[in-house]
C-alpha cells in the first residue's frame, strides 16, 4: 500500500500536464486494476478490464517469441556452413537472435506507444490498451533483418491511419498489426520478396548482406557482419568461459545454403521444389527462414488453445479457417489432378501442406481472431472464418507477386465483418418474427 500511496501522491495534474498525466495513468492502470465498478445491480462485474484481457494474448505469443529468437541465430549460422544442429552452439544462436530482435521489440512500442500517448493527451483521456496486443504481434510478423526505419514508418502508418483515424481502441475497422505487414510488403515489394540481385540484402535471414558488384556479374555470395558493441561484448564473455565466440564475421556463406521461405520455392516450382530443400518436419517445427513468430507451428497451436481455454480468441473463427482453406484446396487439387502444366505445380500442392507452410496457423490463432475487427455473431465467426481460409488460399496460389495469402484475406475480411454480422442479425429477427 505504500508504494500506492507514494504513485498518487506524485501523479501529475491532468489539467496542466495533460501529456504527463496520460503518461503516469498509462503505467498505473497497467500495474494497479481500477477500484472503482460499475454501478447496479443489472451489470455483470469482474476483475478482468482491457489491459490484462490483453496481457493474456501477449502471454500466448511468449512461446513464439523464445523459438523466433533462437530460430534467428540458427538460420544465421546455418548459412555460413556453421553449427548445423538446431540446438548447436545454443549460447551464440539466442543471443545473436535477442541482439537482432530486442531492437525490432523496442522501435516497434516506442513508435506506437508514442503514437498512442500524443493522441490520448490531446483528446484528455486515458491511454487505450489496443497497443499491447499490436505491439506484441508485429515483431512477430517481420523478418528478422527488416531495416528499422522501414519498421518505424509502418508502424506509423498503421496507428494513425489504421487506428487513430477511425477512433482509437474498438473502433478500427483494420488489424493494426496486419496494416502495418501490409505497409512493409507494398512499400518495398522487392526487398521483402527476397530480390538480393536488386537489393543485395536477404532480408528473411539476418546478418548477411551481398556485393552488389559482384551480384551484377551474377555472382551470389554473402558475408556475415558483427558489431563490436554488441557482440564483442559477449566475446568477451564467452571467452572466459571457454565456450565458442561469434568471431569479427566476414565468413562466405556455403554454396548449398539458401535463404528461400517455402513459400518462395513452392511460388517457383510447387511442392517438388519446396521438398528438394525442407522437409514436412522441419516446415512444421520451424527450423527455417521466415517471419520471426510465425515458424514454429507446435508453439502457435500451443498458444491458440491457450487463448481459447481463457475464451479470449474464438475457435469458431479458427475451425472455420481450416475448414475453408480445406475445403478450396481439395477442389485446386481435384481440378489440377494429373496435369502436367508447370503454371499449375501450386495448385497441386496437397491442401494439408498448406497449413505447413507460411503463417496459416499464425494468421488463425492471433490475427483472424482479433475481436475487433472480427464477426462478433457465433454464426459470423464461422462464415467470417471459412471466407479467410479460401480467399486466403487463392490470393496464395493465383497471385505471382504475393505468395502469402492470410495478410490480405483478413484485411479484405474485415471490411465485410460489419455486413456479416448485419445479415446474421436479419436473419436471427426475420425467424422469430415468424415464430412470433
Amino acid at each position: 500500500m505504500s508504494l500506492l500511496n507514494f504513485l498518487k501522491k506524485i501523479e501529475p495534474d491532468k489539467k496542466s500536464s495533460p501529456f504527463l498525466h496520460t503518461l503516469f495513468d498509462g503505467f498505473f492502470t497497467f500495474a494497479y486494476a481500477p477500484d472503482t465498478v460499475t454501478k447496479g445491480g443489472v451489470h455483470i462485474k469482474d476483475g478482468m478490464d482491457l489491459k490484462r484481457l490483453m496481457v493474456h494474448v501477449v502471454l500466448a505469443l511468449q512461446l513464439c517469441y523464445a523459438f523466433g529468437s533462437l530460430n534467428i541465430g540458427h538460420q544465421h549460422f546455418a548459412a555460413l556452413g556453421m553449427y548445423p544442429d538446431f540446438f548447436d552452439a545454443f549460447h551464440l544462436k539466442i543471443v545473436y537472435g535477442l541482439i537482432q530482435l530486442i531492437p525490432i521489440f523496442v522501435v516497434a512500442h516506442v513508435v506506437g506507444l508514442g503514437i498512442e500517448f500524443w493522441y490520448a493527451a490531446k483528446k484528455g483521456h486515458a491511454i487505450e490498451e489496443g497497443f499491447l496486443v499490436s505491439g506484441a504481434l508485429i515483431p512477430l510478423i517481420m523478418p528478422p533483418d527488416v531495416p528499422l526505419i522501414w519498421l518505424a514508418l509502418a508502424v506509423a502508418f498503421a496507428v494513425i491511419i489504421g487506428k487513430e483515424a477511425f477512433g482509437g481502441t474498438g473502433m478500427n475497422i483494420f488489424n493494426v498489426a496486419l496494416l502495418a505487414r501490409a505497409f512493409i510488403f507494398f512499400a518495398y515489394p522487392t526487398e521483402m520478396a527476397g530480390d538480393t540481385m536488386t537489393s543485395g540484402k536477404e532480408v528473411w535471414v539476418s546478418g548477411l548482406e551481398f556485393d552488389p558488384a559482384q551480384l551484377a556479374e551474377g555472382v551470389k555470395q554473402q558475408v556475415s557482419y558483427y558489431h563490436w558493441w554488441s557482440h564483442g561484448i559477449f566475446d568477451s564473455i564467452f571467452d572466459a568461459f571457454g565456450w565458442r565466440t561469434f568471431g569479427e564475421g566476414g565468413v562466405a556463406v556455403a554454396d548449398s545454403f539458401t535463404g528461400a521461405t517455402p513459400l518462395g520455392l513452392a511460388k517457383a516450382g510447387g511442392w517438388a521444389a519446396v521438398t528438394e530443400v525442407y522437409t514436412p518436419t522441419q516446415m512444421f517445427w520451424g527450423g527455417l527462414p521466415g517471419s520471426i513468430g510465425e515458424t514454429c507451428k507446435p508453439f502457435i497451436i500451443v498458444g491458440a488453445a491457450a487463448l481459447v481455454a481463457m475464451k479470449v480468441a474464438s475457435w469458431r473463427v479458427m475451425i472455420g479457417m481450416v475448414i475453408g482453406c480445406a475445403l478450396t484446396g481439395m477442389l485446386m487439387n481435384g481440378f489440377t489432378s494429373g496435369s502436367e502444366n508447370a503454371a499449375l505445380a501450386y495448385l497441386q500442392i496437397p491442401w494439408y501442406y498448406h497449413f505447413y507452410m507460411g503463417s496459416f496457423l499464425f494468421a488463425m490463432a492471433f490475427m483472424a481472431t482479433d475481436p475487433v475487427t472480427a464477426a462478433s455473431t457465433n454464426r459470423g465467426k464461422w462464415i467470417y472464418g471459412f471466407f479467410i481460409g479460401a480467399v486466403g488460399l487463392i490470393i496464395r496460389v493465383m497471385n505471382p507477386a504475393y505468395p502469402e495469402g492470410w495478410m490480405l484475406a483478413i484485411l479484405f475480411m474485415n471490411v465485410f465483418a460489419p455486413l456479416i454480422d448485419h445479415y446474421v442479425l436479419e436473419s436471427n429477427m426475420t425467424k422469430r418474427l415468424k415464430r412470433a
